[in-house]
């Protein structure tokens, strides 16, 4: 496989890490999604990472959130799990450092709605 080819990631469909979907679209129910799925394409197109080691990741969050979740009725949210297997990996990586990338999610979330930019 050349190169360029590994740079082009293969999105799971079908089981634990496959994003969702509404009629076959990616499906972001927030701003913030769509951005870290966004930085996430970025950075594996960089050559930071490589696709499987964060869908290893990705499957791994969702399993821990499942299992931290049994018997309890508690909302899914995907994007969740793709946000801390995305900060472990750029930590990981050393991409930058898991502190600063916690400060910068409390500092975004508490943004008022709309404030967007």
């Amino acid at each position: 496989m050349a190169a360029e080819d590994r740079r082009v990631p293969v999105l799971d469909s079908a089981g634990p890490a496959a994003p969702p979907r509404k009629n076959g679209e990616l499906v972001f129910e927030a701003l913030w999604q769509g951005r870290l799925f966004g930085l996430t394409m970025a950075l594996h197109e960089a050559g930071r990472f490589e696709w499987e080691e964060f869908r290893q990741r990705l499957i791994a969050e969702i399993a821990d959130w499942e299992r931290r979740q049994a018997g309890r009725d508690a909302g899914w949210d995907y994007y969740e799990c793709w946000l801390r297997a995305f900060s472990s990996l750029v930590a990981a990586k050393g991409l930058c450092p898991a502190d600063l990338i916690e400060t910068r999610v409390r500092e975004l979330a508490a943004r008022p709605p709309g404030h967007d930019h």
